[in-house]
């Protein structure tokens, strides 16, 4: 490694979200052109950088560091122009040099050990003199922190984030225990923290890499959706990650549960582990079923047959025999599920149930799980909808660092009857949190299709209450006229039976582009977008109507090269547009974007009413209105009316959403989607995502591809097993009268 001494002449080029800087840099002689990862890149600093030469092929050698450190000052100009430069706040070239002037080559240690005797220089109080030192020593301390770091190859950003909670304390936390950066620091995850520890010299049998990363493969579990794991395959999948014996692993874990942090018992004859939130809300939302099932219920006004003719004669719409026996089902139980697939009338059965709890005076609720999905509700029946977050209230709450809801069994709703739609979303933290805010006696009205992909979270919930008998639950399979008419719900029925789709049919809304190459199928997709489908839907738009699926994130098909790709030809560079880089990603006035994590912080404003209100989450699709590179920050409109300001610091919250996954696209419905059809790994390449992808069309469904591939995604009728305990807690209430 190579080592220069240099002072910045000129800074090229300064991120200051994760620090990246390229710089001119005077030594002796020499001018030389430095590029790496450097928190404060001011004019007339002096650096020592430690790295390597490089050639770039437009800009030349470049001197490419890894490692730096500060040279303090030794003479009157460098001094001045170091307190000047920025770095102590409240310090400008006047106060500078009056410092300068008084101390001399002595002002370093005059701001460090006797700070108050800055007030014997004009203009500086005991108040400002305190701040200066306290800059300088958080300064220096933040030096020395990244200094001692960059040996284990922990880059700035990284020390920062570190330093904002450890403060002073950094170096001895992080040397102490490096793997408490798994639960302290965001962005750190057990395998960066396990490099940092073997760099540290921390041997792979230390009781806190153990701890560390027996919780880190739990939590790859249930980040595959599962709430508990049988014993002995989390043992062995545990050992094999830490590369130690599973008797070690299995020493911890009994360890943990009697902690409370894990918690371990005997389910259908094998022992299991759960992560103990997960534990207890399955267990929660067994017995809060349980209990809203057997409850005695508000009587409806009259004569449920009654009540159904006269919301068929105010609607004008006949109900099947079986869309008849789902309503009664709903009024009669405490806990009811409709489920069924496109087409089947779910919609019309929520409308009937709605009205004929209007006849009756009951107080109703209607929620989905995303503001999607509560918005195509309020759009397709007339009643007003929400998401379950803002049904109960949801809250952060700061001392606790977490969300909370407002709703709970302390403070319940007050409602008579509640209809949860797109249920098969809602995974067992989120059930567990509605559940606990609805009191016996109310109606809970459940509908989904139980057909689709399963929850991003953990859990199972829908499937399960359906598996376990206990609660009542309502098929629906018969396609009704009007739905028989569109292939997308012929095709998604046939689909979903294991046989192959009808495609191109004349006049009809279901197409299949046969192309052998994924370049092809590429370029396709682009030219769709672009040309094609706006000149044969006239009127639509090629952002906001269109949505491309694929079952990936990566490779050439994937979402992040399709949204690469699609914005260069549908939202290109443009001297109109502003646009923001951050990291691989580039964000330009226009683009569609998706919020990629809960945030219950994130404030939000309504222009038309100046409504305020917090909260983004994971999925909501919205679009750049401006980039304010003054101001640092992008304004982000959801829904068409949420207006979200998003700081340069906070874009890793965001992606660009011209494609997102078929697992993303949950509980949306979009005017024309478009999909990639060809090798994706089996696991992903399955029936019930094929299924759910084209369910998730309305006007048309083109794939893009291969038709031997569709076939094969039809024939794979691979659906992963999730270990999930609630049907078998129902069960066995059912049978043993215990959870």
């Amino acid at each position: 490694m190579i080592e220069i001494l240099g002072l910045i002449a000129e800074v090229i080029y300064h991120n200051k979200d994760n620090y990246y800087t390229i710089a001119v840099v005077e030594s002796g002689e020499e001018q030389i052109t430095v590029v790496g990862y450097l928190p404060t890149a001011d004019r007339g600093r002096v650096y020592r950088f430690r790295g390597l030469w490089k050639t770039h092929s437009t800009y030349g050698e470049q001197f490419s560091f890894t490692e730096y450190e500060e040279e303090m000052p030794n003479t009157h100009e460098g001094i001045e122009g170091f307190l000047a430069s920025g770095v102590l706040k409240g310090i400008g070239k006047k106060t500078a040099a009056a410092i300068v002037r008084k101390f001399g080559a002595e002002t370093f240690e005059i701001i460090e050990k006797e700070p108050h005797r800055l007030i014997e220089v004009e203009g500086i109080g005991e108040k400002k003199a305190a701040s200066v030192s306290e800059a300088f020593l958080a300064h220096k301390e933040f030096a020395e922190i990244t200094l001692f770091f960059q040996q284990f190859g922990i880059a700035p950003p990284y020390a920062m984030k570190l330093y904002k909670v450890y403060g002073a304390d950094t170096i001895q936390a992080v040397t102490e225990n490096p793997y408490q950066l798994v639960d302290d620091v965001f962005g750190i995850g057990f395998k960066k923290a396990d490099k940092i520890a073997e760099k540290m010299g921390v041997g792979k049998d230390s009781e806190y890499r153990i701890r560390s990363g027996i919780k880190y493969a739990l939590w790859l579990f249930l980040n595959e959706g599962h709430t508990y794991v049988p014993q002995k395959l989390y043992c062995e999948s545990a050992a094999e990650l830490l590369e130690v014996g599973t008797e070690q692993v299995y020493e911890m874990l009994i360890q943990l549960a009697f902690e409370g942090e894990v918690h371990i018992e005997n389910l259908e004859d094998r022992a299991v582990v759960f992560s103990m939130p997960y534990f207890a809300a399955e267990q929660n939302v067994c017995k809060c079923l349980v209990a809203l099932n057997n409850a005695g219920l508000k009587p409806v006004s009259n004569n449920v047959d009654q009540l159904i003719s006269i919301t068929e004669e105010e609607t004008g719409i006949r109900l099947s025999e079986n869309q008849k026996y789902a309503v009664k089902a709903s009024l009669q139980n405490g806990v009811s599920v409709i489920t069924g697939g496109p087409g089947t009338g779910k919609t019309t059965i929520i409308n009937t149930i709605m009205k004929i709890f209007e006849h009756s005076g009951f107080a109703t609720a209607i929620a989905a799980p995303t503001g999607r999905a509560a918005k195509r509700i309020t759009e397709t029946s007339g009643y007003e909808a929400s998401t379950i977050h803002r049904l109960l209230e949801y809250y952060y709450s700061e001392g606790e660092d977490t969300m909370r809801f407002g709703k709970t069994g302390e403070d319940p709703l007050q409602f008579d009857a509640i209809i949860i739609d797109e249920a098969s979303m809602i995974d067992i933290l989120l059930m567990n949190g509605l559940l606990n805010a609805i009191k016996p006696g109310t109606r809970l009205i459940v509908v989904g299709d139980a057909d689709q992909l399963p929850s991003v979270g953990a859990g199972n919930v829908l499937r399960d209450m359906i598996d376990s008998e206990v609660i009542y639950s309502v098929k629906l399979t018969e396609i009704y006229r009007q739905a028989k008419e569109s292939l997308i719900v012929v095709n998604a029925h046939k689909i979903n039976r294991g046989e192959y789709p009808d495609c191109n049919e004349k006049d009809k809304d279901f197409f299949l582009l046969r192309k052998k190459s994924e370049k092809e199928m590429l370029d396709t997709i682009k030219d769709l977008c672009v040309k094609r489908l706006p000149e044969y839907y006239r009127g639509c738009d090629a952002i906001r109507d269109m949505q491309v699926l694929t079952p990936v994130r990566r490779g050439l098909l994937g979402s992040i090269n399709l949204n690469k790709e699609l914005q260069k030809v549908l939202n290109p560079s443009s001297e109109r547009l502003s646009e923001k880089s951050f990291g691989d990603r580039i964000f330009r006035e226009h683009d569609k974007v998706m919020q990629i994590r809960n945030n219950y912080q994130m404030e939000w404003k309504r222009l038309e009413d100046f409504t305020e209100g917090q909260g983004v989450f994971n999925g909501d699709v919205g679009y750049i209105q401006t980039i304010d590179k003054e101001f640092n920050e992008i304004t982000v409109v959801y829904d068409d009316n949420r207006y979200v300001k998003y700081d340069f610091s906070q874009l890793d919250e965001i992606e660009l959403a011209y494609a997102v996954t078929v697992h993303k696209s949950q509980g949306s419905e979009f005017p024309i989607v478009i999909m990639p059809v060809s090798w994706f790994p089996p696991m992903l390449a399955t029936r019930n995502l094929l299924y759910t992808a084209v369910t998730r069309g309305k006007r048309a469904v083109i794939l893009v591809g291969s038709e031997s591939k569709m076939h094969a995604m039809v024939d794979n009728n691979r659906i992963t097993e999730r270990y999930s305990g609630l049907a078998v807690r129902l069960k066995a209430f059912l049978i043993e009268g215990r959870i």
